[in-house]
């Protein structure tokens, strides 16, 4: 019998490790794909955040008598193989994986005879538990949340809690060694066990309540930061929502408590990936609202470049965008805008900046990623409307009023004033400070064009 982690790199309330341990078994693997890895164009700060936490992992199942083997091979067909030579016919011991091609190798496995033992790890309700009266998925948040709560309340969830002799932290963590030739670096982001212990307290007892007031202000730093820990399922959401709701037993009814919009996004989560379980060709790049399948996005590759490289002339954007690029990670409030700036300002496809995001984001989640992506375009489920187009300068006077978090990632606008750190063309113009970029579109022209350009194919 074999424990297999893949995308469930935890100890705390992980389902197949417990049937593991319940059941004797005392082996377990983790494959290091870098070939897979690039055919899903994975970010390296995320695959170097990966194997940091292969690294905890390994010590913490040590402590627990089990031997975590760390085997290179290129791909999911390579895995295939593997597992197929040498465990044929045994139990191997998983966590389901929600994307196409993790469930086709599965699959393939299964047909291989290879006896797969498969639990659900990554939501807090079943895949396929909440539908709406004719049976089938919400198709928008709202009331797929109040069925959620509704559900949470009366039924509540199951939880898995912490192996009771597993240390927080190990004493010794050995490292990979030849696996570290990848050029990501996490290190800015602590190990899970110092989130449990130290950061996910910390959020509870001193933000949390304040989280509604300032999680649309980059230049605060207002939000929980644990995305990444849930895209690699050192973190799960069932084990956040048992703390949450033992400091706040009321918050799946209190609405109007200031701590729900953090719950709320819990919810969001869930949302996503009900979503990608009934719908799996959002996995094939389809869009959710077939009426935008005929979309000719005109995808100007020189406009495209500028906006990746934070060079469109709009501060909030082009700061985001190096914000992106220096550090893996992008404030959620401006993922917002900047994909709604590459959709609706420049008509690029979607699909390409979801792409980007993919190549960059150390919390990468396929199922949030599209969503977002959708939402931002118009083309997805419970999606922003095709003519509600963020203005970029009116959200950065919003968000960014001082032009704190402008200046953090666009040095060169350190003089300007914050009258004019949001649109700065007027006061370059006027004093001849050549200190930054002409704005690739206009706002107003831009926004009339691409009204026109969802009206002609919807």
């Amino acid at each position: 019998m074999l424990l297999w982690f893949r995308n469930d790199l935890r100890i705390t309330d992980n389902p197949a490790l417990e049937y593991a341990l319940q059941n004797g078994a005392r082996d377990a693997i983790f494959f290091v794909s870098y070939g897979q890895w690039r055919k899903h164009h994975m970010a390296p700060i995320k695959i170097d955040f990966i194997l940091r936490h292969v690294e905890l992992l390994r010590a913490q199942l040590k402590s627990l008598d089990i031997a975590l083997n760390v085997v290179e091979v290129e791909d999911f067909d390579a895995q295939t193989e593997y597992l197929t030579r040498h465990f044929g016919g045994q139990s191997i011991i998983v966590n389901q994986e929600l994307e196409l091609n993790e469930r086709q190798r599965d699959a393939k496995l299964a047909s291989n005879g290879v006896d797969l033992i498969t639990f659900e790890s990554d939501v807090i309700l079943p895949k396929g538990q909440l539908l709406n009266k004719s049976g089938e998925m919400f198709k928008v948040f709202t009331p797929f949340k109040r069925a959620w709560l509704t559900f949470v309340k009366l039924n509540g969830f199951n939880y898995g809690t912490r192996p009771s002799n597993c240390p927080q932290f190990p004493e010794h963590t050995e490292k990979l060694g030849s696996f570290n030739h990848h050029t990501g670096v996490s290190e800015k982001w602590p190990l899970v066990n110092d989130i449990e212990a130290h950061v996910l307290p910390a959020f509870l007892n001193e933000k949390v309540e304040e989280y509604s007031r300032w999680r649309d202000f980059p230049g605060i730093k207002a939000t929980s930061g644990l995305s990444p820990y849930f895209a690699i399922g050192a973190l799960s959401a069932r084990y956040v929502l048992a703390i949450l709701l033992n400091k706040y037993p009321d918050l799946l009814t209190d609405t109007d408590h200031k701590a729900f919009t953090w719950l709320n996004e819990i919810v969001w989560r869930e949302f996503y990936r009900h979503l990608l379980h009934h719908e799996p060709n959002l996995i094939k790049g389809r869009v959710f609202g077939e009426k935008y399948a005929g979309l000719k996005w005109p995808n100007n590759r020189k406009a495209l470049r500028k906006w990746q490289r934070g060079e469109t002339g709009y501060p909030i954007v082009d700061a985001a965008m190096k914000q992106l690029n220096q550090t893996g990670w992008m404030h959620n409030r401006l993922r917002m805008i900047v994909a709604s700036f590459l959709t609706k300002h420049l008509l690029i496809d979607w699909r390409l900046g979801e792409r980007y995001f993919t190549k960059k984001l150390i919390d990468w989640d396929f199922a949030a990623n599209n969503g977002g992506w959708q939402w931002s375009a118009g083309t997805g489920c419970d999606a922003q409307p095709y003519f509600r187009i963020f203005n970029p300068i009116t959200q950065s006077e919003k968000f960014d009023p001082k032009g704190e978090f402008i200046r953090k990632y666009l040095p060169e606008l350190t003089e300007i004033p914050d009258k004019y750190i949001h649109f700065p063309h007027e006061y370059i113009n006027n004093t001849k400070r050549n200190v930054y970029l002409s704005p690739i579109v206009d706002h107003k022209a831009a926004r009339e064009i691409a009204l026109a350009f969802y009206k002609k194919y919807i």
